[in-house]
């Protein structure tokens, strides 16, 4: 388990660079507009700082619970999968609201 826990500490250090390199370039790009003649860079940054938070979000989660026992990672798991589901799918929210009795 050592060596999965190294896995994500890496992983969420280089997202962490990427991440402070995006914002970076798009808080420099809202005030001089560099990005204007490239649209397709600017886009790929965009989803970048959309989703890249997340996504950080997780791995450093699943750094942290790869050292706890199978009732954390599940609950982590399943939280994760939670927000994921509400942020792709927001209808289904509503849906499972309607279903509660009121």
């Amino acid at each position: 388990m050592k060596s999965l826990e190294k896995l994500f500490d890496l992983i969420g250090e280089i997202l962490a660079v990427v991440l402070v390199v995006t914002w970076a370039v798009l808080i420099l790009n809202a005030n001089f507009h560099f990005l204007d003649e490239v649209p397709a860079l600017y886009n790929i940054l965009s989803i970048i700082r959309n989703y890249g938070g997340l996504v950080l979000i997780a791995v450093v989660g699943l750094e942290a619970i790869s050292k706890r026992n199978i009732i954390f990672k599940i609950i982590f798991l399943a939280m994760l999968a939670l927000i994921i589901v509400f942020l792709f799918f927001p209808d289904t929210y509503d849906s499972l609201i309607q279903m509660l009795p009121v």
